[in-house]
Parts: structure tokens; sequence; C-alpha cells
């Protein structure tokens, strides 16, 4: 249920797009980030750090947008928030005990199965690499493709394309495991 929460701002992002155009669509995104974080506080009393992080860069960016008249800043909060990161991930692979990447995901692992630091090394430094490359893509099709390709690619190309990274990261690190039988499970 969680998952599809988190989706909420995007699929009312593009539905007021369709129906509105990106002005309104991007005021009905800066809605639907506060009550995403309405709803994370009401569940658990906390805000997740990327939520928060996201909803600021949507009003901040969304209010120039609208102050200004001008589609570009909304285009360019995706293209910061996934070049912010990529920085992140690639700067935890030198800095701190854990990569942010393990902090995320390592909860997410069975205990039984080790996971090697150069592991979490080296897919930090992928996802890294993926998310630049994200951002680089989504300024490049801001700029160089119709509002409504940009729109396309942030609401159905990069939705999947994060889903089908982040289970390839999951699978990768559950290669090898087998999970063991608990004693007196075998009689």
């Amino acid at each position: 249920m969680q998952s599809l929460i988190e989706f909420f701002p995007l699929v009312v992002f593009f539905a007021a797009w369709a129906l509105g155009g990106i002005y309104v669509a991007t005021a009905v995104l800066m809605g639907a980030m506060a009550v995403l974080l309405a709803w994370d506080w009401f569940r658990t009393h906390t805000l997740p750090r990327m939520h928060l992080i996201s909803a600021v860069l949507v009003w901040v960016f969304g209010g120039i947008t609208l102050v200004l008249h001008d589609v570009r800043f909304i285009q360019w909060k995706a293209t910061v928030f996934y070049w912010a990161i990529a920085l992140l991930l690639a700067g935890s692979v030198w800095i701190g005990r854990q990569t942010v990447l393990e902090r995320l995901i390592g909860g997410s692992i069975p205990e039984d199965h080790k996971v090697d630091p150069g592991t979490w090394r080296s897919l930090s430094l992928v996802s890294a690499v993926f998310y630049a490359v994200l951002g680089a893509a989504n300024i490049w099709i801001a700029y160089n493709m119709s509002e409504a390709a940009w729109v396309i690619f942030k609401s159905w190309i990069t939705l999947p394309l994060l889903i089908g990274f982040n289970l390839v990261l999951i699978f990768w690190l559950l290669r090898g495991y087998e999970q063991k039988e608990p004693p007196g499970a075998s009689q």
C-alpha cells in the first residue's frame, strides 16, 4: 500500500497535465506532495527524508515555475533531485561506515545473508551513475523535445526505469542466497 501511495503525486501530476496543462499540473503536484507528507505523518508520525526532500524541491521549483510562468523550473526539479541522490550515493562510498544504499535497503536483506562491503560500495557507485544519467536524460528531454514528451518521459518512462533498476539491485544483492532451514524443521 505504501508503495502505491508514493506514486500518488506522479499520477495526479500526469492527470492534471492531461486535463489542464503544465501549470495546473505543477500546482496539483505541489498539493499532492503536501498530501503525501500528511499521509506519512498520519501513518508513522515521521516524515521520510526522501519524501521531505522531494516535497521541498517540488514546492521551491514549482513555486518559481508558477510565479515566473516558466516550465523550465519544474523540469529542472527532477534533475536536481536525481543528481543530489547521485552525489549522496557516490559520496557515501568514501564517507561513513555504511553506504547510503546499505542504510536504505540493507534492512530488506535477510539477516542470515551477508553482503560484502565491497558489493555495497560497487552497487552504490553503479546507482550513482544511474541517477546521474537519469538526471541528464531528464534535462536533455526537457530542452530538446516537446513538453508532452517530457511529461510522458517523467510519468511513464522514468517510473518503470526506477522500479526495474531497484529490482535488479535487490536481485543482485540476493544472488546466491539460500534460506536456511530453522533448527528442527526437517524431521
